[in-house]
């Protein structure tokens, strides 16, 4: 009977521990930085993420534990409705949302400025709460505003959403039907912004930027550029997407391209099926429009609505493995990271339903033949990397 006893119990610490999977082990010992979540909106629309939000959102508090994210930079995100005399006041109003949250958990959760401060957070087994702000037209082309975000805790902007600023114009604008009659790139306003974001310490954001001021940008920063959630045009061509010259240009800044996880970024099929479906509920949509709801709305309520026809339209894990594998190959694994893009799309790869499944990434990176101090890399430390960079 007692050997009986000591084999279960021997039986079960091997299933909690030394026996777990290679990839599940690796994971964990892993510091996993993220760099761009979205679920900052949901906490604003009243959600908790300390409570269950499965088949909500893509995160909470233990779905994060779960997939053994060390540091998340929730974006604050705005469209182009929030611009002047709105953006900033919206700003704020998502990181006081977030500060309260932080603080209502701080056993679990802790706010990170600096590299110091993220040390300490993985140190204490908490997650890293980071902000990055997605949209530039949210500091009102205003120095003062940049200043304050930094100051409360924002530690990127990314220089355009889809919308343009008065400063920069974005991918979507330079390469859609006001791309012939805008003037690209970046304004001497707009040169001003990345130098003050070199001083702050802040990153240099160029995800969603036009091809013009993605090159004005690298040429005036003098700082580690990131890239957060993108992928590689050339095996997706898509506006979002950064071409081979792009991503060695953020290679030789010694910046970092962390790969977003939307299907529509990584599979250049998706767009052909994708249309099919829209086609399939045009009606519904058109009814949408005329209420003016945004199309990043409608697609979130489409994707909730039509899970089963949604399911068949995303891409297999395979593909972002070869958007890694691609920006490997380019400019060598210390310019890889992982921007998963959570709760900002309604069509993450199979095998990653959520931020509980990202060991799942661990896993294939380990079948491509990825180095155990590689995956490291690209799970985190090479972000990591980039923001301490800036933050000198």
């Amino acid at each position: 009977m007692a050997a009986k006893v000591l084999f279960y119990l021997g039986t079960l610490f091997c299933v909690f521990s030394s026996c777990a999977p290679a990839y599940q082990k690796l994971h964990k010992k892993a510091v996993v930085a993220d760099s761009h979540n979205d679920v900052l909106i949901s906490i604003l629309d009243g959600l908790s993420i300390a409570t269950d939000l499965t088949g909500k959102t893509h995160s909470d508090l233990a779905r994060f534990k779960k997939g053994g994210v060390d540091v998340q930079v929730f974006s604050v995100w705005s469209d182009e409705r929030y611009g002047v005399g709105k953006g900033f006041a919206y700003a704020n109003r998502q990181i006081d949302s977030l500060y309260a949250i932080t603080g209502r958990n701080s056993d679990q959760m802790m706010m990170v400025k600096s590299p110091t401060d993220l040390a300490e957070a993985v140190r204490q087994k908490k997650l890293g709460v980071m902000m990055g702000l997605e949209g530039g037209h949210m500091i009102e082309a205003n120095l003062a505003y940049l200043d304050n975000l930094y100051y409360r805790g924002v530690r990127y902007m990314t220089l355009t959403w889809n919308n343009s600023t008065s400063w920069a114009t974005s991918a979507a604008d330079e390469t859609g039907k006001k791309g012939d009659s805008i003037q690209k790139g970046l304004t001497p306003f707009g040169r001003s912004v990345v130098n003050r974001m070199n001083t702050l310490g802040m990153m240099v954001d160029l995800s969603h930027v036009g091809e013009q001021t993605f090159w004005d940008a690298v040429a005036v920063s003098t700082k580690p550029i990131l890239v957060s959630h993108s992928c590689a045009y050339a095996l997706c061509p898509v506006p979002r997407n950064l071409k081979d010259d792009q991503i060695k240009a953020v290679g030789k800044s010694g910046g970092v391209v962390c790969v977003n996880f939307y299907s529509g970024f990584l599979d250049s099929a998706y767009a052909r099926k994708k249309a099919a479906f829209i086609s399939a509920h045009a009606a519904e949509l058109d009814s949408l429009k005329r209420a003016n709801v945004p199309s990043f709305e409608m697609d979130m309520y489409l994707a909730k609505k039509y899970a089963d026809e949604v399911e068949n339209l995303r891409a297999p894990l395979s593909l972002l493995l070869d958007h890694i594998d691609h920006i490997v190959a380019l400019i060598g694994v210390d310019g890889v990271g992982i921007g998963s893009d959570f709760d900002g799309i309604e069509s993450p790869p199979l095998q990653l339903d959520d931020v509980s499944q990202l060991p799942n990434l661990t896993k294939g990176l380990l079948q491509r033949g990825y180095s155990k101090k590689d995956i490291k890399k690209i799970l985190g430390e090479n972000f990591i990397r980039v923001f301490t960079a800036n933050a000198q």
